[in-house]
């Protein structure tokens, strides 16, 4: 690999995106009206209107949003690396959406929902199989040549994949992370099936990127890349990115959800005693009764 050690371009100078900056301003401010007019009235009698870690999880996943989208993230992915676009989906798909359903609650996301076709096509969406479709469609065509192309050349087509991305990510997430019990979790067990399917899926267009001899993307070749890095170079870095980032990102969320499931078991197990412990324990019981009345 063709890296050098010094970069052999200046990373692009810094550049006002407003656009951006007016899209993280309304969902701050969104959500901080939500919870001052809406949570008392919407939210349940005797709880909290929203939690700590919840402002928490919406906080970090608007500033991933705003990570992945504003300078220098986006100048670099749009004019010098394939594999810093790669990191903005990533961070859209994996860190943003995620944090974003965690920081809701569930008063909140059955407003947003209110309208009955949208609550319909959205829970029916994130059943397990429409899920995982969705995923699979979003993924291929995310990473297709002749999109990612014409969203560097097209800024409304930029914008449009970005968005079909994050929302269909909200989507996806639901199955895992879902705050309603009109569109439940799956069961751990399944849950974790579902995400070895989002683990396994990506090692399919990753593998073209990283094992491949000639650049997928034409729009990048001819640019100015930084660190030294031919075209073919920064696709096998996005690929890489593609594999291992996402795949040990998910993989690590499998063993908190197997980890906690086995707490949750265990706990049970405790509660209820050993097999059989309570029968026993009844058993003794009028044993030890009709002795004392036969004495």
């Amino acid at each position: 690999m063709t890296v050098g050690l010094l970069a052999s371009v200046p990373i692009p100078k810094w550049q006002p995106h407003p656009d951006v900056w007016i899209l993280v301003g309304l969902l701050a401010l969104g959500y901080a009206l939500a919870i001052v007019r809406l949570g008392p009235r919407l939210s349940p009698a005797g709880q909290p209107v929203v939690t700590r870690l919840q402002i928490t999880c919406w906080s970090l996943g608007v500033f991933a949003i705003w990570f992945a989208s504003d300078w220098p993230m986006h100048d670099v992915a749009e004019q010098s690396l394939y594999s810093a676009h790669m990191v903005q989906h990533l961070t859209f798909t994996l860190v943003a959406a995620p944090l974003l359903l965690l920081g809701t609650p569930a008063w909140l996301l059955r407003w947003i929902l209110s309208p009955q076709w949208l609550f319909r096509t959205v829970r029916w969406m994130a059943r397990f199989l429409p899920a995982v479709i969705l995923y699979n469609v979003v993924l291929v065509l995310s990473h297709w040549p002749a999109v990612v192309d014409l969203t560097l050349r097209n800024g409304l087509a930029h914008f449009v994949a970005h968005a079909v991305l994050f929302v269909s990510s909200l989507i996806v997430w639901l199955p895992i992370l879902s705050p309603l019990p009109e569109i439940p979790r799956l069961v751990p067990v399944a849950r974790m099936i579902f995400l070895f399917l989002e683990s396994v899926v990506p090692t399919i267009p990753a593998s073209f990127l990283t094992f491949g001899d000639k650049p997928l993307y034409k729009a990048y070749e001819g640019l100015p890349h930084l660190w030294g890095a031919t075209t073919l170079d920064d696709q096998r870095i996005a690929g890489l990115i593609m594999k291992l980032g996402a795949g040990l990102l998910i993989w690590a969320i499998i063993a908190v959800v197997f980890f906690r499931w086995a707490g949750e078991e265990e706990s049970a197990d405790r509660s209820l005693g050993p097999p059989g412990w309570q029968d026993l324990e009844r058993q003794l019981t009028a044993t030890a009764s009709r002795s004392q009345q036969v004495r």
